[in-house]
């Protein structure tokens, strides 16, 4: 086994410090396997399914089953790199730790805090969404009650116990994943029955491609309906945040990564499809959420209802693991020196309810959010847009840190039973396809104003790193971290000859 850092020693989760007599309490390994499961799915289906799948839909057309696919195929290629690495070192609390293992503390502290704001950026984006569906269901309700309220339900949800949340998030996928089920059968039977609605269209499986091709919009539509799907998976990666907190992870950690492509196949092609064989394309309102209005169509108007408040929950469901995400990063930020110390503390409970509340007061932006844009739609699109260029950083971290992993734990490699597929070449041609992701951001406006925030964000993160790395700790850090890679680089160059495992793919 190669040597570990102190970094990964002060980051453990499960082990007392102090020789055994430390009363600190620490964080729990309460998640089980249905918690662990669900808050997969739950992360896998996100509110921009429900609620940007329709201008997804407009700009792509039927080649937005294609969008979906691509994403889903290259996330999951991600998620096996992080799941190989996380599962090499158990005092691994999420990717922000082996991030500033394998690269530097100055990664763990890019990626720890940039994950943060991804995720204060998405509960926003969720508070605006959940203030458009109250409005909905209460026509005239004031937009500030929702987003108020929500911080309060939030903080009320993750203060008890990890155990708590994981319940909380279990039902909330339980819910999405029902009201997924329930469209696609409705979709079949509509299909099956050659439904046709008030304008004449017929359901059919032909309304995929009679209408101009699966690519009406030619290869520059397909390019735009990236932008707004590529959020619809952000949170993905959120059991790898959970790694801390999750009974017996060599088992549970493969099973919920390794379910990522049925989950993409059912959940987001599935539901597409179905939707637009019912309702061809052009008629799918970008404004509105296409699974509301396919059961509109139907005329189940009480299921549409039902829908609107499914939305709801999913917007719900996604906050709060954002708050759950944003507490624990900023609890191992804080451990490492790179956060004030009072949010490395822990309550009785084994919660760190001093970073949650940190997270939380900063959903309020959404309050500023929705009295300043034209639109719901169009502040969601924003905010979606911001959020994910930090979350394809994040994810170019992981892969980033798997490249370093391979070239200086090449033993640690060898010995894993959970190896990413493709590990010699499918890094490079992900984060390839986040440099096009880039590039289609760029295309439009309403998009193209996250290039201009990524880059100031990371401007403060600099100068913030630049006074934080001064510190003793932190030069302690460095030092330690350069005495172990030339150690660990040392033994890497002789692992090829002496035991073959520079040969391993």
């Amino acid at each position: 086994m190669s040597e570990r850092t102190t970094t990964v020693a002060r980051n453990t989760a499960t082990e007392p410090t102090n020789g055994g007599h430390s009363q600190e309490p620490h964080l729990a390994r309460a998640l089980s396997n249905r918690h662990i499961q669900l808050l997969a799915i739950g992360g896998a289906i996100g509110t921009g399914l429900f609620m940007g799948s329709g201008k997804t839909i407009s700009l792509a057309g039927p080649s937005v089953i294609f969008v979906y696919m691509i994403i889903g195929f290259m996330l999951f290629f991600v998620m096996r790199a992080m799941g190989e690495i996380l599962l090499s070192n158990l005092n691994y609390k999420s990717f922000s730790d082996f991030a500033g293992d394998l690269l530097g503390p100055w990664a763990g502290f890019f990626t720890g805090w940039s994950y943060w704001f991804f995720w204060v950026v998405t509960g926003v984006a969720d508070i605006v969404a959940i203030a458009g569906y109250v409005d909905k269901l209460a026509p005239g309700t004031p937009l500030w009650i929702p987003a108020l309220i929500t911080p309060v339900v939030l903080i009320l949800l993750n203060l008890p116990t990890v155990k708590a949340f994981g319940e909380a998030e279990f039902w909330f996928a339980i819910i999405k994943v029902v009201a997924i089920v329930a469209l696609i059968g409705t979709g079949i039977v509509m299909i099956a029955t050659n439904f046709t609605s008030p304008n004449g269209a017929v359901a059919s499986l032909a309304n995929m491609w009679n209408d101009g091709g699966m690519f009406p919009h030619g290869m520059f539509g397909f390019i735009l309906g990236f932008q707004i799907a590529i959020f619809a998976f952000a949170g993905i990666e959120l059991v790898g945040t959970a790694a801390a907190e999750t009974k017996d992870p060599e088992k549970n950690l493969p099973r919920a990564i390794n379910s990522i492509p049925i989950r993409v196949l059912l959940f987001y092609v599935g539901a597409l499809v179905v939707i637009m064989a019912v309702n061809p394309w052009r008629s799918i309102d970008a404004a509105g959420s296409p699974f509301i209005g396919m059961f509109t169509l139907a005329g189940l108007g009480i299921a549409a209802v039902v829908v609107n408040l499914v939305v709801l929950t999913s917007a719900a469901s996604s906050a709060n693991s954002g708050i759950y995400s944003t507490s624990r990063m900023v609890y191992g930020l804080a451990q490492d020196g790179n956060a004030p110390k009072a949010f490395g503390k822990l309550s009785i409970r084994k919660v760190p309810q001093n970073a949650l509340l940190f997270s939380c007061i900063f959903l309020l932006a959404g309050l500023v959010l929705l009295y300043s844009g034209d639109s719901v739609i169009g502040a969601f699109t924003v905010v979606t847009s911001v959020a994910s260029v930090l979350t394809m950083f994040v994810w170019s971290m992981i892969l980033i840190s798997y490249i370093a992993f391979r070239r200086r734990r090449p033993e640690l490699h060898a010995e894993s039973a959970f190896k990413m597929p493709g590990g010699t070449f499918m890094p490079y041609v992900v984060l390839a396809f986040f440099v096009f992701m880039l590039v289609a951001l760029a295309q439009a406006d309403d998009t193209r104003l996250a290039l201009f925030v990524a880059p100031v964000w990371f401007l403060i993160l600099g100068a913030a790193w630049h006074f934080n790395r001064k510190t003793p700790l932190q030069q302690a850090r460095i030092a330690e971290w350069k005495a172990v890679s030339a150690a660990g680089t040392a033994a890497a160059g002789k692992a090829p000859a002496e035991t073959g495992a520079g040969t391993l793919s």
